[in-house]
């Protein structure tokens, strides 16, 4: 099978990311559905939606241990509002060095898969 190279479909699987703030789950399933179908046909998907998986489960990581820490001086607010940015700009950020051919790259991000 010919590995083949489509930046586009990189970029959009970054963008479809910003589908959570319609649909809620649907950041974390467009880009899954994507790796899942694409990785082995064509270059940089599995690495992209490596990263973006791990970013997607990590920041969920991130909004569960916010929730009691909203009892603890409100701190778990000030974590929603700094995850939520996250959500916003990192998927446009890395969108935009998918389609100039750079790897993709999502701070705080816990490596669940390699």
């Amino acid at each position: 099978m010919d590995i083949k190279e489509d930046n586009q479909l990189i970029t959009i699987m970054h963008l479809s990311q910003l589908l959570s703030f319609v649909t809620g789950i649907g950041g974390f399933v467009v880009p899954l559905i994507i790796w899942i179908l694409k990785k082995d046909e064509i270059q940089g998907v599995d690495t992209h939606g490596k990263a973006i998986l791990n970013f997607r489960i990590s920041m969920f990581i991130y909004l569960i241990i916010c929730i009691p820490l909203i009892l603890l001086l409100g701190l778990g607010i000030i974590g929603f509002i700094v995850i939520g940015i996250f959500y916003l700009i990192y998927p446009i950020i890395n969108a935009l060095k998918a389609s100039n051919h750079q790897a993709p790259n999502y701070p705080l991000s816990i490596q669940f898969l390699k």
